[in-house]
């Protein structure tokens, strides 16, 4: 399950930051999932509950945007929604789409105090 990695990951990051800036406690946490980064977001919410226990992230409100895929045919430039790497061009029909957006896994934002 590689989603607790992702959700250590993310804490580590997360409280150096706070410490940084001098702050102890971690009051929420924005992420931004897209549905083709391989991440199961429910499986995320859990292992994150867990890792953050005894960290200063724990109790953290976690809110996670899931961002949907978008492609771009680079034959006629039509982008439209993907739900996978293999896809043809509505428009046009080819395959030669190539993915916009939907891939990221990125914190967007931390509250703290």
């Amino acid at each position: 399950m590689h989603e607790m990695s992702i959700a250590m990951s993310v804490i580590e990051a997360v409280a150096d930051k706070a410490r940084k800036e001098g702050c102890s406690v971690v009051t929420g946490i924005e992420l931004v999932v897209g549905r083709l980064a391989g991440v199961e977001v429910e499986s995320l919410r859990f292992c994150f509950s867990a890792a953050a226990m005894n960290t200063p992230v724990e109790g953290a409100e976690l809110l996670i945007e899931e961002r949907e895929a978008v492609g771009q045919c680079e034959a006629c430039g039509a982008q439209f929604p993907i739900a996978s790497y293999h896809v043809s061009c509505p428009s046009c029909n080819q395959f030669r789409v190539r993915v916009i957006s939907g891939e990221e896994l990125s914190v967007r934002s931390i509250t703290i105090e």
